[in-house]
């Protein structure tokens, strides 16, 4: 008999890097980089609940975003991306 059932386990250790950051995240330096520091991990988070690499992920849409069709952009969404068939080098 299981005392704490798997399913709960895994959302216990989902929510450790949150309250491992918390203390991190008093000092994102103001409430606007509050914000942004939010939104970057909604969009982690979004990512691994979707089973993607969120570094591939968020690498590619950023390579990808400027050049993408305004009518396609839910392609780029973790849900519906797609990892490219061959990487294509980065300008630095």
């Amino acid at each position: 008999m299981e005392l704490v059932p798997a399913a709960m386990r895994e959302r216990e250790r989902a929510l450790r890097g949150v309250a491992i950051g918390r203390k991190a995240w008093l000092f994102a330096g103001s409430d606007r980089g509050g914000e942004r520091a939010a939104a970057i991990y909604s969009l982690i988070v979004t990512a691994k609940l979707n089973d993607v690499d969120p570094g591939a992920w968020l690498a590619d849409v950023l390579a990808r975003i400027n050049d993408h069709p305004v009518t396609r952009l839910d392609e780029l969404l973790p849900w519906n991306w797609k990892k490219p068939d061959k990487p294509e080098a980065v300008a630095a």
